[in-house]
């Protein structure tokens, strides 16, 4: 087959069935809670490590008005002693009583510490235990003792362009009764509460601010208007990485920016997927080593390799549905009408081979190849 007629390039996975591995790692070594074979939910600890405290200086000479070479003597603790917030680390009483002066540990820890020179006691607070959940039901496929756990699992696989929180899971609603519905406010109640909740083209800010009150753990809609989501975080958004953004719910926009209705494919398997539980994550990254947002729907189950859609690269040929993916066209969704051989010079001077695409209003712009990706119909 020639170039003309088709093109790899990468696309967001849309799925009823496929078989996907999370690789769960701990930040730093730790402890794994779990065997091969095992299996885990989507709440199960799989891996637990310990961070070490941060160190707190006490400047006893300074706080007790004595010099460095004398602190030893008031000292009321050792090294290797367990103290809580307010214990005495040193202090000393005179002129009868009338003078007594001490300096007490500010935080619960551990001595770890003394400077002769300085007359500085050094207190750590305790380890912070880091917890790693499964993030998603199903079977235990590695494990790598101490740093890591894969967990695999036949699932529904829908990835978005953009989102915002972390993981979470919950069972599926939808609340849209088409993929071109705008969701506002009246179509989320306390019945969603932990609830992921799919909608159609646009989710309004007031029906944003209604899913944060009621408690939906997540929100899966076409589009949303950049002005609306801001409002929600508080600040501008600098779309580079996202996943840490503390807003109550998680967000994906499986389209873009703006009223975008949800592909027809991605909002079929949302319905028929509707009452199960699924994993959702909001952590984007554009850059290298690109991270989409994500909604996995497990199944139990059995089928042979061959049955599931792979996922990754595709073929984009003339009559692809793609979206491009960077300004100044970004969003817009478009079918392919030629490919060319040749390469062409792009603002940047750059030779680069490219795509020419018809949007939905009919006009027909030359982008570069990388900046679009297949939408799966």
């Amino acid at each position: 087959m020639s170039e003309e007629s088709f093109a790899y390039t990468p696309g967001l996975a849309v799925t009823s069935l496929t078989y996907i591995v999370k690789e769960r790692s701990l930040p730093i070594k730790g402890e794994i809670l779990v065997e091969e074979g095992q299996k885990v939910d989507f709440d199960t600890i799989v891996g637990r490590c310990y961070l070490e405290g941060p160190p707190y200086i006490v400047k006893i000479a300074e706080l007790l008005g004595i010099e460095p070479e004398e602190v030893p003597r008031y000292l009321k603790v050792k090294i290797g002693d367990v103290v809580k917030k307010g214990t005495v680390l040193a202090g000393y009483t005179a002129f009868l009583g009338l003078i007594k002066k001490t300096v007490e540990s500010p935080v619960d820890g551990v001595v770890e510490g003394f400077n002769e020179l300085t007359g500085h006691l050094t207190v750590r607070s305790p380890p912070r235990v880091i917890e790693l959940s499964a993030y998603v039901r199903g079977k235990v496929v590695k494990v790598v003792p101490g740093e890591s756990v894969a967990v695999g699992t036949p699932a529904a696989f829908i990835q978005g362009i953009i989102g915002f929180g972390g993981e979470r899971h919950g069972v599926i609603e939808v609340v849209s009764s088409s993929n071109q519905d705008v969701v506002g406010p009246e179509h989320i109640g306390e019945h969603h509460a932990g609830k992921i909740i799919v909608g159609g083209s646009l989710i309004t800010y007031e029906a944003l601010e209604k899913a944060r009150k009621v408690g939906v753990v997540g929100v899966v809609v076409g589009g949303a208007k950049i002005t609306d989501i801001e409002r929600i975080l508080g600040y501008r958004i600098g779309v580079a990485i996202t996943g840490r953004e503390n807003i109550g719910f998680t967000l994906v926009l499986t389209e873009g920016f703006g009223k975008l209705p949800m592909s027809q494919r991605a909002f079929k398997i949302f319905k028929e997927h509707e009452g199960m539980e699924a994993a959702i994550n909001g952590t984007t990254q554009v850059r290298a080593g690109v991270i989409r947002p994500e909604i996995i729907i497990p199944k139990e189950v059995e089928v042979p390799t061959e049955a599931l859609e792979p996922l990754g690269e595709g073929k984009m040929k003339v009559g692809s549905v793609v979206r491009i993916i960077r300004y100044p066209y970004f969003g817009e969704i478009g079918t392919v009408v030629e490919l060319p051989i040749e390469l062409h010079q792009i603002e940047t001077e750059s030779p680069v081979r490219v795509v020419k695409v018809r949007l939905q209003d009919g006009r027909v712009v030359t982008v570069p190849r990388a900046n679009v990706e297949i939408i799966s119909e």
